[in-house]
């Protein structure tokens, strides 16, 4: 067993013992979108399923969240060549898959290939140290993982609304499952459709009216929280770009604000301190830690 397995058992052990996470939760009822966002605590919400210890986007990635009581496990999708959601970050399968050493070339795109000739490829020999038996994620096989012990944060990065709109009402997991995106036309589209489902607005916009936004600009304030409301969604999900006063002001208007990619403790503290409502981190258990150790 690798040192770093070793030390995230640890941790988890000891998280099992203060009551942080439920060592029961997988072998009972999954909760809804719904009862995530009535939580009386921050949430923990693992990035592209475990990225620190397994290969992100990756079927064991979101094992390995599961195993360590996360919320939400987060992933990303595009669309293959005949329309099916698969799971990837890029808009190209060079970084993390083995479609340059199995084809040649580069910049090879989702879209480009038919789910049967993703299905080809590994997830995982990329990383350090190497996951042989990794295969390509469609976005159900995802499902058929995270949804047994945990709620998938969908993230849309290519493909229209109406697919993933058919595909959970097909699945049965309408709010059974969080769907986000920086793409506020997408989010519109699918609240013209779906009037029920969880929706995540992801911030902050890099421009507005073709001008290129300063730093101050960006940052989560009265003006995105209007718009965010404005579109019916329930979560502003943004960088640390976050303080106290956004967050009591996103309250107010019934929205949770939710802080991506947090992989440190004093981040993670301070963000806590200003009252956001879920952390996304590369490393759930150290979200956990820092839960559990607060005064």
């Amino acid at each position: 067993m690798h040192t770093i397995n070793v030390i995230l058992w640890m941790t988890l052990v000891s998280l099992l013992a203060c009551g942080m996470v439920s060592s029961t939760r997988a072998a009972t009822t999954t909760p809804t979108a719904l009862q995530l966002l009535r939580s009386k605590r921050p949430l923990v919400i693992g990035h592209r399923g475990y990225a620190a210890v397994a290969p992100e986007n990756s079927l064991p990635s979101f094992q390995r969240a599961l195993a360590a009581g996360a919320d939400l496990i987060e992933l990303d999708y595009y669309h293959s060549k005949d329309g099916v959601p698969v799971v990837v970050h890029d808009d190209t399968l060079d970084r993390t898959t083995d479609a340059v050493q199995r084809w040649g070339g580069s910049k090879h795109r989702p879209g480009d290939y038919t789910v049967s000739q993703l299905k080809e490829l590994q997830t995982g020999l990329w990383f350090k140290p190497p996951y042989p038996d990794a295969p390509f994620p469609t976005l159900t096989d995802a499902f058929d993982v995270i949804q047994k012990g945990s709620v998938t944060l969908i993230e849309r990065k290519g493909g229209d609304a109406a697919t993933c709109v058919q595909l959970l009402r097909d699945r049965g997991l309408i709010n059974r499952v969080i769907v986000q995106s920086f793409d506020w036309a997408y989010l519109r589209a699918f609240r013209a459709m779906d009037r029920d489902q969880v929706l995540a607005a992801l911030g902050p916009p890099y421009s507005r009216d073709g001008k290129r936004l300063t730093e101050s600009e960006r940052a989560l304030n009265a003006r995105w929280l209007d718009e965010i409301q404005s579109m019916g969604m329930q979560v502003a999900a943004w960088n640390k770009q976050v303080d106290k006063t956004a967050v009591r002001a996103a309250h107010r208007r019934g929205l949770k604000v939710w802080v991506y990619t947090i992989n440190d403790e004093a981040t993670a503290h301070q963000l806590l301190d200003a009252g956001v409502d879920g952390i996304i981190s590369d490393n759930p258990a150290l979200i956990w830690k820092c839960l559990a150790t607060r005064r």
